[in-house]
């Protein structure tokens, strides 16, 4: 089941069933996204049932799946990017075994195609690929074989960064605040079943298709996460219960081979450069810059639809 959320002049839009086909869309049995995940066995039931796909859908009207969430969380499950980023940074974190993971803003995400408004350039603009998950209500305490059942959504994000911030929040020991953004979804939501053989242990393991400005910058594959969702989600739920509609980001889609198959994002990019040549070369977005980030299954499927934005000044309310 692929879902998606139609843009209707509220916070909260309009539900959607996907037709097989992906061009064609039905009214779901509940208003929103939110309802359907707090009731999913109901839910799923019903727009299981659904036959009749009446309306074209139309990509530019849709807005994230989930437009805002109780709780967003992201962690950084790919070890590649964080050996990466930790040389660079002259950082030797402490070994703990366990996942690192931080709670970001959620109150809104982008939806796919929408214009980005950013305050400043020189704040270090960045894109991040990742993929994430959608938990139905998680108990305190669960362990991670039992925190697979809660996965109910798949989706792909862009966690967007603002560089020259993130370093000096990091240093005070607290999470980030102003380095982080709203972040941004594809248009579709998809159910782990969608991915076929390449939802494998917790990992999408797809190529995540990243282009900048037109120019392919990289086509990371998901599947040497470090941490699986479901690892992630015990993690998160180790001290506390995850209401439903919680996300739970992969952080950065990375690979060892970083060089050959490019990079999520710029960050990382200007990482190799520093390692390779002593100082970076990439420079941050500017003002209407546009990235596009698109997830690939092996025969050529795009299940979550495709992101594609346009950084631009922000204006004021």
């Amino acid at each position: 089941m692929r879902l998606a959320t139609r843009k209707d002049g509220s916070r909260d839009g309009q539900l959607v069933i996907l037709s097989p086909d992906g061009g064609h869309c039905a009214p779901a049995p509940v208003r929103t996204l939110q309802e359907a995940i707090e009731h999913w066995d109901v839910f799923a039931a019903e727009a299981l049932a659904i036959d009749a796909f009446p309306n074209a859908l139309k990509p530019d009207a849709l807005a994230a799946p989930l437009p805002r969430a109780w709780q967003w969380l992201d962690g950084s499950a790919f070890e590649s990017h964080g050996a990466l980023m930790d040389k660079v940074l002259g950082i030797t974190p402490e070994k703990t075994g366990r996942p690192l993971m931080y709670q970001g803003l959620s109150d809104r995400f982008y939806g796919p195609t929408d214009d980005i408004p950013m305050p400043d350039e020189a704040l270090g603009i960045d894109f991040e690929g990742e993929y994430g998950v959608i938990v139905d209500d998680v108990p305190m305490g669960i362990d991670a074989d039992a925190a697979m059942a809660h996965i109910r959504l798949v989706v792909q994000i862009n966690d967007w960064s603002l560089r020259a911030l993130a370093g000096p929040e990091m240093k005070t020991g607290f999470g980030w605040v102003q380095a982080k953004p709203a972040c941004s979804m594809a248009p579709f939501a998809v159910t782990p079943d969608e991915l076929g053989d390449q939802w494998r242990d917790g990992r999408v393991c797809m190529d995540l298709l990243v282009d900048w400005n037109g120019v392919r910058f990289g086509a990371a594959n998901g599947a040497p996460m470090g941490f699986g969702f479901h690892e992630l989600v015990a993690h998160a739920a180790r001290t506390r219960h995850l209401p439903a509609g919680t996300v739970i980001g992969s952080g950065t889609v990375s690979n060892p081979d970083f060089r050959e198959v490019g990079s999520s994002c710029i960050a990382e990019r200007r990482g190799i450069e520093i390692v390779d040549e002593g100082a970076p070369r990439t420079a941050f977005m500017c003002f209407g810059d546009r990235v596009r980030m698109e997830a690939r299954t092996e025969d050529g499927r795009t299940p979550f639809g495709a992101i594609d934005q346009r950084v631009i000044a922000y204006q004021g309310a």
